[in-house]
């Protein structure tokens, strides 16, 4: 079983005296930058360019500075820009400008797992990753608690790697909910996975199979959407309360046998099967691979995937019935 850290068990000791750099001000890094700053900790802001998030961190009274001036002065370096422009900003505005010894923190570890960024080997590298949007992070601890995450420690020259990565996760507010350890590779992996098949990808196909079957087999869009999309949150919702036994115990006995005995049908060995495969791709570094590619040629596989079911039938419905619900709460 995997170990619980808590609060209690947490000091703020090994970075109190640092200064942490932000890079970045998007939903994650705005809201470490501010749990950071209320948990008394010394927190600079580093930013490319004089755009929309420096307008922002000027207005919840952050001083940004130019990247590369934010790296000189920094001893932790978070890098809080989305994966696919992590590279480059180390590249040029990082590793050319970044003093001996200096941390790289991470809240996810594709572009170490994968070795798409390479550290120094004087450099202890960790990372915290908090297991809810930005936004919710930083409510929860203006709230007085905080969301799990998960930490893990690539390189640990100081020895005391592992001790850092809690402190930043007790100081932006997740160990107050519970912070498990584990590896880079772990996050990586199971965080793909995990998007692929059931969160992003498994869901939406599900959604789409479905809504398609019984719009081709003569039912109105309207009823299908409901039965097969808008009631997924409540579901969901069920589910994220009581977990899978709290959601069947909420359902009708109907609902109860026609779901066990028939979900296991549609997902099948076959499968799961393929999960496996999916995993294996994930495991041997294919779709790193492959989606740098697709990242490098300027997305042209996302863009037309988008369009697509932005014109689709199932999206046109969607938003149809969106504005029923949203007249009905006006």
């Amino acid at each position: 079983m995997a170990k619980i850290y808590r609060d209690e068990d947490i000091s703020l000791e090994p970075i109190k005296s640092k200064t942490i750099a932000i890079l970045g001000y998007g939903s994650q890094g705005r809201a470490w930058a501010q749990n950071l700053r209320d948990s008394r900790l010394n927190v600079i802001v580093g930013l490319e360019r004089q755009g929309e998030s420096w307008r922002r961190a000027l207005e919840d009274g952050f001083t940004p500075i130019n990247t590369r001036e934010a790296v000189a002065k920094a001893d932790i370096i978070i890098f809080m820009v989305p994966d696919m422009v992590q590279k480059s900003l180390w590249l040029n505005s990082v590793k050319p400008y970044m003093r001996q010894g200096t941390d790289m923190v991470f809240a996810h570890g594709f572009n170490i797992h994968y070795k798409v960024i390479e550290p120094p080997p004087d450099s202890d590298v960790y990372m915290v990753a908090p297991k809810a949007p930005g936004p919710m992070v930083r409510r929860a601890f203006m709230a007085g608690g905080g969301v799990p995450a998960l930490v893990a420690v690539y390189q640990n020259v100081s020895g005391i790697a592992l001790q850092k990565a809690l402190a930043i996760s007790k100081g932006i507010g997740c160990s107050r909910a519970g912070v498990i350890e584990t590896t880079f590779k772990e996050e990586t992996e199971t965080d793909l996975f995990g998007e692929q098949v059931i969160l992003v990808g498994g869901v939406m196909e599900l959604i789409k199979a479905s809504f398609e079957t019984l719009v081709e087999e003569g039912y109105q869009p309207e009823v299908a959407y409901f039965e097969v999309l808008n009631e997924l949150k409540l579901i969901v919702d069920l589910i994220y309360e009581g977990g899978l036994i709290g959601m069947l115990r909420a359902v009708s006995d109907t609902a109860k046998y026609g779901g066990l005995t028939v979900g296991r049908y549609v997902i099948d060995s076959s499968v799961r099967d393929r999960m496996k495969k999916v995993l294996d791709r994930i495991r041997g570094g294919e779709f790193a691979k492959e989606w740098i590619s697709e990242y490098e040629k300027g997305m042209p596989t996302v863009n037309r995937e988008m369009k697509e079911l932005e014109n689709s039938l199932l999206e046109s419905i969607g938003r149809k019935i969106r504005e029923l619900i949203h007249r009905g709460f006006r």
